[in-house]
């Protein structure tokens, strides 16, 4: 096996294109990482094949900022130390409701429950049309399109240096964020088709580039629209940033471990 660097971070996003939360460990399970897109808010003005309201349309939707209302609990499940004592390693039960229950902090600093009908009125706030927008809870992470998103440090420098300007990782809105031995960008696109080890015992399948969209215009923090960013990466790079992967071996993600090809 040969390392191709380290995770720079992890991060989960609770409520689909809300805010994400960096974490220092994180399980990694076959639906992707523990507590990501648990929740979302469906929306009857939304395209059927993707009926979820999200910041290309809600821009807003970035400044809200879901917190686990018991953090320990939602931190991984409530069986997995047993689980996985059970060769070759059971898959683990998935939590109670209540255990990944949330609060969210909105931009004006008001803090609500993820089911209080007030956020839904804040959250239907200058959309067009008539949007009737209803509250989503899935053991399922919903994704838009595969378990677990990755990017490297140096995709996002490079994007930075053709662009003249600083760029947020957090626009890319990556599971992992990986800082690769290679000294360029887009290194993460020669995985597609490999196996990689990620510490101790997890292992992903690199599947495909992931395709982008405006979101990566969006500023995390304001939701400002900056159409330079999408343009850039549309033109330079086909419309690609970062790639997609299928969990293979579940377990525990770390700051800092080692990433290897397996094949």
């Amino acid at each position: 096996m040969t390392t191709i660097g380290t995770v720079e971070s992890l991060w989960h996003y609770p409520i689909k294109s809300m805010s994400g939360e960096a974490m220092t460990e994180a399980f990694m399970g076959f639906s992707g990482l523990y507590g990501d897109r648990c929740y979302a808010f469906k929306n009857s003005a939304a395209r059927k094949g993707f009926p979820y309201l999200n910041a290309n349309v809600q821009q807003q939707m970035l400044r809200y900022q879901p917190k686990f209302r018991y953090a320990e609990r939602a931190a991984k499940p409530p069986n997995l130390t047993e689980a996985m004592s059970i060769a070759p390693g059971v898959t683990a039960a998935n939590a109670e409701p209540n255990d990944l229950m949330l609060d969210v902090v909105t931009p004006s600093g008001t803090v609500v429950a993820v089911d209080d009908p007030a956020l839904i009125e804040m959250l239907g706030e200058g959309l067009r049309g008539e949007n009737h927008l209803t509250l989503v809870r899935s053991d399922r992470a919903l994704t838009d399109c595969r378990p677990v998103s990755l990017i490297s440090l140096q995709t996002v420098q490079q994007v930075e240096a053709e662009l003249g300007f600083s760029v947020d990782k957090r626009r890319f809105r990556a599971n992992i964020y990986l800082d690769l031995a290679s000294d360029y960008g887009f290194a993460e696109d020669e995985l597609v088709g490999r196996r990689l080890r990620i510490g101790s015992s997890a292992v992903i399948m690199v599947l495909e580039r992931d395709p982008r969209c405006k979101m990566i215009s969006l500023d995390p923090d304001t939701g400002e629209h900056n159409p330079k960013v999408f343009r850039k990466v549309a033109q330079a790079h086909g419309n690609f940033a970062g790639v997609y992967c299928a969990v293979l071996v579940e377990g525990i993600l770390t700051k800092g471990d080692s990433i290897e090809v397996v094949d």
